[in-house]
């Protein structure tokens, strides 16, 4: 049995007509709207002469138009060819091409693309009425057969290379019908997706919520969490559909407002990538109103494992898996040979499907096609086991199984444990060449520190109590982020290509955490002047410094007259003499920067300490020497001093923090033995 979305938009257009379907911003469509629109689009293909299994493409904009342009294509029966809405005019041809299609809709500049290419408006198709091609009368919409192509999901998978998944109208319905039985979608559903809708998950979430009577809520990406918030707040959105990475995202901009916005949802789907045990945790524990499922699935397949976290919160073990399979999908693990065996933690091998959501095969993919669909079954290319409950755990892509002396390593599960280390905000691990050709590959974790407390020595030693050695990870490399696709998945390839074009931790270091760890004090500089531009780049990084209270009481006295340096060093030096203050001496530097600050800001010396800090880092970053010279903070008042910095302008209630001596090196400088023992964690 099987039933096809739009049979279920002509009901509801009758029954609920008034009932909003697709809203994005201020552009709305009801579900009676929605079908005229429909009927309009598939109309004006029919017009241009567009006939049944004809191949169509169109750009998938997070908009309403695009539901009712996928729909229409479907309507005078041709088949749907989703595109990113950011493709390339290359990548564009290449599937027009591939597919042999017919037309091409969009609003996207064409600009280079070939003559053989039919291009129309998008825009235009979904609000006018076309006349100029040929005269007749609407187009009916037949039941298509079960097998008739529905649409093509062009995917890049793990190959690079573009290949358009088949989906019949019989993988469709039950696709969707997985979604809705899965999560329990209901009628009254008002989901927010901010997921762009060419790829697999975003579409299977539109389908689902569509076919229920429900209400979608588009919105372009997660870049601003205030939208969420205005848009749960607009249309008291009851769902929302994310990837992982997006909810990390999300928590930063909402800060401590995380709870109380991301609580108002009855549930929350995340997809296209599995959530991190800490992830888990963390969110029902944030939010214990709100259900939190996390789904597995594909283009070639739809949502097939489902699991509502709530229900297994408690189980240790439990909490690791990806979900169970719905009734009518099966489910079984191959060995390397492709037998089926009976797993468990120790057995594990690649993941094969079956069911009626399963794709028809990969489009002008012959070969591909046999190798992914064996005897009726889904060969995919995830690495799994299975528990007694049924309850499927992912230990990562075949490919990316980490041999380590001929122990197999889940990159998936060392980070899962590894994310469970408190000073961490993020981390991914993949398998290189082990250095010392002995193992074969060695696992390496990238790393995103949350706070100054992280260490590769702590976080090492509590990674070893809790994994077999052969998973510990080589190297630690720690950067600011982790490469990721279009959906946000994280792409290992990315980051086996940066470990083999740097090869080592120094390197992979981003620039600011190289300029900090790489700064040496200097006393001594070459006679040569700083440019201008770059001196004043240098304190604008000390005056966007924080200032307590934004009080920013400061001022930054510039000296680069040499001679009036030689004054100010001479009066130091004898007034600390007299009073018996510590001064480090100084040759030559380029120019001196006293950073004073009033005395009634009680707050004066940390912000001034702040600037200091960054002056010195910005001008290290520039090959800039610098030292930080404190005696003027008690000899501001004390003659010769006092009568220099008067004649300097400094006010006399201004005390100055630091003397900040900068010129470029002329030797390097020396790096003091650093303690390791000042780090306490409690």
């Amino acid at each position: 049995m099987y039933d096809t979305l739009i049979n279920r938009i002509s009901h509801y257009a009758k029954e609920q007509p008034d009932k909003m379907a697709v809203v994005f911003k201020g552009e709305q469509l009801t579900y009676s709207a929605l079908m005229d629109k429909i009927r309009l689009v598939g109309d004006n293909l029919n017009q241009m002469g567009v006939k049944k299994g004809d191949r169509v493409l169109f750009t998938a904009l997070s908009k309403p138009e695009m539901a009712a342009v996928y729909l229409g294509i479907q309507f005078c029966g041709a088949v749907a060819v989703f595109l990113d809405k950011n493709a390339t005019v290359g990548s564009m041809e290449f599937v027009y091409h591939d597919t042999d299609a017919v037309l091409l809709l969009t609003d996207k500049p064409m600009k280079g693309v070939g003559e053989d290419v039919r291009v129309c408006s998008l825009r235009k198709i979904f609000t006018d009425k076309v006349t100029a091609y040929a005269e007749g009368s609407s187009v009916s919409c037949e039941m298509p057969g079960e097998d008739d192509i529905a649409e093509l999901l062009y995917t890049t998978g793990t190959t690079g290379k573009p290949k358009g998944v088949i989906l019949t109208y019989k993988a469709v319905y039950h696709i969707l019908k997985n979604t809705i039985d899965g999560i329990g979608i209901r009628e009254d559903e008002r989901l927010l997706l901010p997921l762009p809708l060419n790829h697999s998950f975003a579409l299977r979430e539109l389908r689902a919520i569509l076919y229920r009577g429900a209400t979608v809520i588009l919105q372009n990406g997660f870049t601003f969490a205030k939208e969420i918030e205005n848009n749960q707040e607009t249309y008291q959105c009851t769902a929302l559909a994310v990837v992982p990475a997006s909810v990390e995202t999300l928590a930063k901009q909402m800060q401590g407002q995380f709870s109380r916005i991301m609580g108002r949802f009855r549930y929350i789907e995340a997809g296209a990538g599995s959530l991190t045990v800490e992830q888990r945790k963390r969110l029902v524990k944030l939010l214990p109103d709100t259900a939190i499922y996390n789904t597995w699935g594909s283009s070639e397949s739809g949502g097939a494992l489902f699991m509502n976290m709530n229900d297994i919160i408690a189980d240790p073990v439990k909490i690791g898996s990806i979900g169970k399979p719905l009734q009518g999908i099966e489910l079984r693990v191959l060995d390397e040979q492709g037998d089926p065996i009976q797993s468990d933690r120790e057995h594990h091998g690649r993941m094969s499907l079956k069911g009626d959501m399963q794709m028809a095969g990969y489009w002008n993919r012959p070969a591909l096609t046999e190798e992914t669909l064996k005897d009726g079954w889904l060969l995919t290319g995830d690495m799994v086991y299975t528990d007694e409950a049924g309850y499927v755990y992912m230990l990562g892509r075949a490919d990316d199984i980490i041999n380590v002396g001929g122990e197999k390593v889940s990159p998936v599960e060392v980070e899962n444990i590894a994310c469970e280390y408190p000073h961490i905000s993020g981390c991914a691990c993949v398998g290189v060449p082990d250095p010392e050709g002995i193992l074969g590959s060695v696992p390496v974790l990238f790393v995103i520190a949350k706070d100054k407390f992280y260490s590769q020595e702590d976080m090492h030693t509590y990674l070893a109590g809790r994994m077999e050695r052969c998973k510990l990870p080589m190297k630690y490399i720690q950067v600011q982020e982790l490469p990721r696709n279009r959906m946000q998945k994280l792409d290992r390839k990315a980051l086996r290509e940066m470990w083999e074009a740097h090869k080592g931790r120094e390197a992979l270091m981003n620039p600011v955490i190289q300029t900090i760890l790489s700064r040496r004090s200097i006393r001594r500089f070459k006679d040569e002047r700083i440019p201008r531009e770059v001196l004043d780049m240098i304190l604008q990084a000390g005056y966007h410094a924080p200032s307590g209270h934004n009080m920013q009481t400061w001022r930054f006295t510039v000296i680069e007259d040499q001679e009036k340096i030689a004054r100010l060093k001479d009066a130091t030096v004898r007034t600390a003499a007299e009073h018996k203050v510590h001064c480090y001496g100084f040759e030559n530097p380029a120019c001196i920067i006293l950073i004073s600050n009033d005395v009634r800001n009680h707050d004066g010396c940390q912000d001034a300490a702040c600037a200091a800090e960054n002056i010195f880092l910005a001008a290290h970053s520039y090959g800039i020497g610098s030292v930080w010279l404190n005696p003027l903070m008690t000899l501001r008042n004390e003659e010769p001093v006092k009568s220099v910095l008067d004649a300097f302008g400094i006010p006399a209630r201004h005390t100055v923090w630091c003397m900040a001596a900068l010129g470029y090196p002329l030797e390097e400088g020396v790096l003091p033995a650093k303690r390791k023992d000042v780090v306490v964690y409690v």
